[in-house]
């Protein structure tokens, strides 16, 4: 059963991570297969609660676009390179495909071959030489094996066609002939003399028991056939190693983890059918064809702490989204049809997950409740921001008992580690908590920080200002703020791009809107920051 992906928003608060591991914890104990993803590097809080709780970090996931992997495709369809002509044809029929990767004897891809390879090798003129094993003449001509000296056959396909007297005045055999004969004792006991490589015995033709016994002597090859000598000449190019007639140069294959966009954009230049897919080792793994594409198990989603494409993982668009936990406001995510969709007026994803956890009364392990109870007291600023609700306290009352802390001791400790800005860029600051959003085809980003260290921020305030006009002109943002939150002050200090003073001014009832204006009791993106900011972008 192919696992769902659960996973937070870009640039993973610790809300996020930890709802996306609670969640899975929670939906593998009710018997799904689910695994925890992060769409970004955690931040310090979420670090130190992770090492805390001894919890792993979840994986990166880059994207959910539709790969290769996700198409059924024909898979193991593909033929070593010393099968014969006529295995390949037949396998072709029964897979009910015109072309075939061929692979050597390691399973890495050698080259391909199609119907049309076939038809023309079998129609050349200068089909008169043989390279393949003593087998495949045995299978292709239903043959009966009589002396067998040599597993590889390699030589020159002479007919015995002429009068017995004619062919053994004028034809002169040797070592690298391959001849095919009936039941004429002269011309067998003429190529045996001669040494040849291999006698085709046709229509199951008589041999003497004294010629076997030279051909023993000589080291000749011997196989007898029901099939006539006619037939036996229209059908032995077809026991020819397969690889004979493979195409071992500007062969187009696909890696299994490419997109199924870039194969389609490729396929539409290339005007292909058929393609091998290959692993990173080059080893084939099958054959997709075009009007295969469509024929696809898209990639099994769940979201949560988040519910809008501009903060969801690249190639939403391509997945299945099986559900959404949120307690933001409702985003821009669509979907094709009815999903479970929990959004909650509350503090934290978490909370939601907690109730979801006492409705199916599934146990809390120490760790998870652990990990709950950061993601709640982080998201309501340890029950201070207006966020908060009674059922975020009375989470938060139920998970500190299980995971045996103090939750505003813990909290102070949390915020504290998460704090430091030690080795931070600007740009790190900037979008260590950052989310945009669309205002009237406009775009709002806004960055939020908690810290104790606010005099060094407001000493690099120029840097920072100029680096957000900067981002600004570059990726065509309307306003762009960051918000510096003190919380033991309880409030915010704000960093915005220039040309946004009249709009933060006015959003915030700033009498002096100059950067860094400090704003009383600011410290929820949710409530606060992004409505105001939104209702005046509105404006």
């Amino acid at each position: 059963m192919n696992k769902t992906f659960v996973f937070g928003h870009k640039n993973p608060d610790t809300d996020a991570v930890t709802a996306a591991i609670t969640l899975s914890y929670l939906k593998n104990q009710l018997k799904e297969n689910t695994v925890p993803m992060i769409l970004g590097e955690i931040n310090k809080e979420t670090k130190y609660v992770l090492d805390y709780f001894n919890v792993k970090k979840p994986n990166f996931l880059n994207d959910v676009k539709l790969q290769i992997k996700d198409i059924r495709y024909k898979k193991e369809v593909f033929l070593n390179k010393k099968e014969s002509i006529f295995t390949a044809y037949n396998y072709m029929m029964d897979n009910s495909v015109s072309t075939i990767p061929i692979v050597d004897d390691d399973g890495k891809l050698f080259g391909i071959v199609s119907m049309k390879d076939i038809a023309k090798d079998q129609l050349s003129e200068n089909s008169t030489h043989l390279t393949t094993s003593y087998d495949n003449i045995l299978e292709t001509l239903k043959g009966k094996e009589v002396l067998r000296f040599d597993e590889e056959i390699k030589g020159n396909l002479l007919v015995a066609s002429l009068r017995s007297t004619t062919f053994l005045e004028q034809m002169k055999l040797n070592k690298d002939d391959i001849l095919i004969v009936g039941d004429r004792h002269s011309i067998i006991e003429y190529a045996i003399n001669s040494g040849v490589k291999l006698i085709i015995v046709s229509k199951d033709g008589q041999i003497k028991d004294e010629h076997i016994q030279l051909a023993k002597k000589k080291k000749v090859n011997i196989i007898k056939t029901v099939t006539d000598t006619f037939n036996v000449a229209k059908k032995i190019n077809l026991c020819n190693y397969v690889e004979t007639i493979t195409l071992t140069t500007n062969v187009f294959s696909f890696d299994e983890n490419d997109t199924v966009n870039n194969f389609i954009d490729f396929a539409n230049k290339t005007k292909f059918t058929n393609y091998p897919v290959i692993n990173k080792k080059n080893e084939c793994l099958g054959l997709l064809r075009l009007a295969e594409v469509n024929d696809k198990n898209k990639k099994k989603v769940i979201l949560v702490d988040h519910n809008s494409i501009e903060q969801c993982v690249d190639g939403i668009e391509e997945a299945e989204i099986l559900e959404i936990v949120d307690h933001h406001n409702i985003g821009s995510i669509g979907t094709s049809s009815p999903i479970n969709f929990r959004n909650m007026p509350v503090g934290s994803s978490n909370t939601i997950i907690y109730q979801m956890y006492k409705e199916r009364k599934i146990e809390i392990p120490k760790d998870i409740a652990g990990l709950m109870l950061s993601g709640i007291i982080s998201d309501t600023l340890i029950l201070m921001s207006p966020t908060t609700t009674d059922l975020d306290r009375e989470a938060v009352k139920e998970l500190s008992k299980i995971a045996k802390v103090n939750y505003s001791e813990y909290g102070l400790e949390m915020f504290k580690a998460g704090s430091s800005l030690e080795g931070m860029s600007m740009t790190d600051i900037l979008y260590n908590d950052f989310k945009k959003f669309t205002v009237n085809n406009r775009k709002l980003g806004i960055g939020q920080i908690f810290t104790m260290d606010i005099d060094n921020l407001k000493n690099d305030l120029d840097e920072f200002v100029k680096m957000i006009d900067e981002i600004c002109k570059n990726e065509d943002y309307s306003t762009l703020t960051l918000f510096v939150t003190d919380i033991i002050k309880n409030g915010s200090y704000i960093i915005y791009n220039s040309n946004s003073k009249d709009v933060v001014a006015h959003a915030f009832n700033l009498d002096k809107p100059e950067e860094f204006a400090y704003i009383d009791g600011c410290v929820s993106r949710k409530k606060q920051m992004l409505p105001n900011l939104y209702n005046e972008l509105q404006k």
